[in-house]
């Protein structure tokens, strides 16, 4: 059993938890994650390491509530158990050698742009950050990436944090006015990636993304996170999570991950009490 040691709500959606996982937060890096399951019969889920420390020996995961198991999961408190919490499993982020690079994150793709922009930072890399929310109800770490960051700038759809418009309108600016990066960091949204991924290409930068497709082992086995990158089948779970973003089949990565929505909904909107009589 894993005990949460501490318990944020970051915007009415988005859940912070810190975990006490001394053995994961000893070998745990950027960009990678872990798998968890809140109780014997709940469902595996793949969630980002959004922070770690190896003094502390916790692991934080930040997640949004989207279907029953992670509305499950957000109702635990401080001092309740998770039942498996495996990790870290994933590729880490690459840093190294990188001197100048912009971080972009889209909505709670932000919590796991934040640990691969700190890496940076702490690596000695100049972070330049760019982050997108629908309104400012729904912003997280600004304090975060502010203190990782040498600039930041903030993007709302309506205007209501920081300026209006979406990050690839900013991105762009950047690259017009003649900012050079030697990579840009995309984690978000699939569309959100495509369409920095479109801009990046005009300007001949490196692109990497972050893929999180559905997920169930972790390990390869099952299939179900396959995505095509550069024409060949990729496993986001043991190829990734990261990837070069000029090369994913973003039009088929939408489409699959589409296919479970309405049950996802569905299932996030059941009566969350049936979990006590499940686990009973």
């Amino acid at each position: 059993m894993f005990n949460i040691v501490a318990r944020e709500e970051l915007n009415p959606t988005v859940t912070k938890l810190v975990v006490d996982a001394p053995f994961i937060a000893k070998k745990a890096k950027a960009g990678q994650f872990v798998i968890i399951r809140s109780h014997e019969l709940g469902e595996r889920m793949p969630l980002t390491i959004a922070d770690y420390d190896r003094e502390a020996g916790t692991v934080t995961i930040i997640f949004q509530i989207v279907g029953k198991s992670t509305k499950i999961l957000n109702g635990l408190n401080v001092g309740d158990e998770i039942l498996d919490f495996v990790g870290p499993l994933g590729v880490p982020s690459h840093i190294e050698g990188l001197k100048r690079v912009c971080v972009i994150g889209g909505g709670v793709g932000c919590a796991i742009a934040y640990p691969t922009a700190k890496a940076l930072h702490d690596n000695g890399a100049e972070v330049t950050v760019i982050s997108g929310f629908r309104n400012k109800d729904l912003v997280i770490l600004e304090d975060e990436f502010k203190a990782v960051s040498k600039n930041m700038y903030m993007m709302s759809d309506d205007g209501s944090a920081g300026e209006k418009g979406l990050v690839t309108n900013k991105l762009e600016e950047l690259l017009l006015a003649g900012e050079t990066f030697d990579e840009v960091i995309a984690i978000g949204p699939l569309i959100m990636m495509k369409f920095v991924c479109a801009v990046t290409k005009k300007y001949d930068v490196k692109t990497v993304v972050s893929m999180n497709p559905i997920m169930i082992d972790g390990t390869g086995m099952c299939g179900c996170c396959r995505l095509t990158v550069g024409g060949e089948m990729k496993f986001a779970c043991v190829d990734g999570p990261d990837f070069d973003g000029h090369l994913v089949d973003f039009d088929e990565a939408i489409s699959r991950s589409r296919q479970y929505m309405k049950f996802e909904a569905q299932a996030r909107d059941e009566d969350c009490n049936l979990f006590h009589k499940e686990v009973a």
